[in-house]
């Protein structure tokens, strides 16, 4: 069932805007009424990454009036495989600069408005106010959280996506929604999952493309919403695998148990971020990429164990490292191949999954185990420049 139109309708298009939309407007359901409403339409993508990307470009596509872009971070090559929003000769910019350029290319008739900030419970209430929409493109728990909380409370609907390897998810969460049947992301999940349980996709990797399909996806939805068109995710999770090529929704219903939210809280505490073990287990215990360094050119006889998996190793390695994966620590069943006779330092990408293991060592008696601060990345960047990072 098709929700009302989320946005009144402009008072009217211009000749360029009626070409630029035309076949947009030759849609029944569109029409000029719908089109107004999306150039009227205040819309917030949080995020100009792998899935801020594309809904950045079809919403301006679209010709959805205002965007706004909540993104603190700078572009990275490593981001180009997949956040089209970007080019080459955009690395190093901040990304929501970049994603305004490329707006502009797209639709000049678009007002693109930059919020190049940390979204946290001190800001986001502002930011969210002037907006009729959210979309949410965000990698991590913490701020998926505060987005859900914050529109909660501003009673805001929002579109919410997720990408992992081949993986993607979508749905829609509005908990004041006009047909009675609202419910938000802690109905879905009511409680973040355990530090380090769920890969980032920086830690596990995401297919390119994949972004493409769940970042329009979301805009589809955004455009549903804004124009009072077709059944929304409302209450629906879509899960789709492009490995398989499938496509499934699950219904989420109302969990009577989820605490009615009233106010922003820590959510980087509320997520665990990092696990209280890892880093307890971190502090007094963690060396740099040049430490490490130091100890090898003096010959100190010591165990180098790599924690990350087989794939990442094969991308990039530190000289003489032996590649022990952090689960096969954890579970103690690699703890008999680890030396109890010599030092142990550990390293993984960035330090994160290092200190998980490190705590696992610790507590199997291990007491004198390190790791490095900052990985595999920090010794390319510090150490020797030669190496590729990821």
């Amino acid at each position: 069932m098709a929700l009302p139109p989320l946005v009144e309708p402009a008072a009217e298009l211009t000749k360029d805007e009626v070409a630029r939309y035309s076949r947009h407007l030759i849609i029944p359901d569109v029409g000029m009424a719908g089109q107004k409403r999306l150039k009227n339409a205040k819309v917030l993508v949080v995020g100009a990454g792998g899935l801020g990307s594309p809904a950045l470009l079809y919403l301006a596509a679209a010709g959805v009036g205002t965007l706004g872009i909540a993104e603190f971070d700078e572009v990275d090559e490593s981001n180009l495989h997949r956040q089209v929003i970007h080019g080459q000769s955009d690395i190093g910019r901040p990304k929501g600069e970049s994603a305004r350029d490329s707006i502009r290319e797209i639709n000049p008739f678009v007002e693109v408005r930059l919020h190049p900030v940390r979204l946290d419970s001190s800001n986001v209430l502002d930011i969210f106010r002037d907006y009729d929409l959210i979309l949410d493109g965000t990698d991590n728990f913490a701020t998926r959280y505060l987005v859900n909380d914050a529109a909660v409370l501003l009673g805001k609907p929002y579109v919410w996506g997720s990408i992992f390897r081949f993986e993607g998810q979508a749905s829609v969460f509005w908990e004041d929604a006009p047909n009675g049947k609202g419910l938000n992301y802690r109905d879905l999940y009511p409680e973040p999952p355990p530090p380090g349980m769920v890969p980032s996709c920086a830690e596990g990797g995401v297919l390119g493309v994949l972004c493409a399909s769940i970042g329009s996806i979301m805009v589809n939805e955004a455009i549903k919403l804004i124009t009072g068109i077709g059944e929304p995710l409302l209450g629906r999770l879509m899960v789709y695998d492009a490995l398989e090529m499938s496509y499934r929704t699950i219904n989420i219903r109302k969990d009577p148990e989820t605490k009615p939210i009233t106010e922003l809280i820590d959510y980087d505490a509320f997520c665990g971020v990092v696990s209280d073990d890892a880093q307890s287990a971190a502090a007094g215990h963690t060396i740099t990429a040049t430490e490490l360094k130091e100890m090898m050119d003096a010959g100190k006889d010591f165990a180098l164990i790599d924690v990350r998996e087989q794939h990442e190793y094969e991308i990039v390695n530190i000289p003489g490292a032996v590649l022990i994966p952090k689960d096969r620590i954890l579970s103690g069943e690699a703890l008999s191949e680890i030396p109890q006779d010599k030092p142990v330092v550990l390293h993984c990408k960035s330090g994160a999954r290092s200190a998980d293991a490190l705590a696992a060592l610790h507590k199997a008696g291990f007491s004198d185990a390190v790791h490095v601060g900052g990985g595999v990345l920090a010794w390319a960047n510090q150490v020797d420049k030669s190496l590729p990072t990821y």
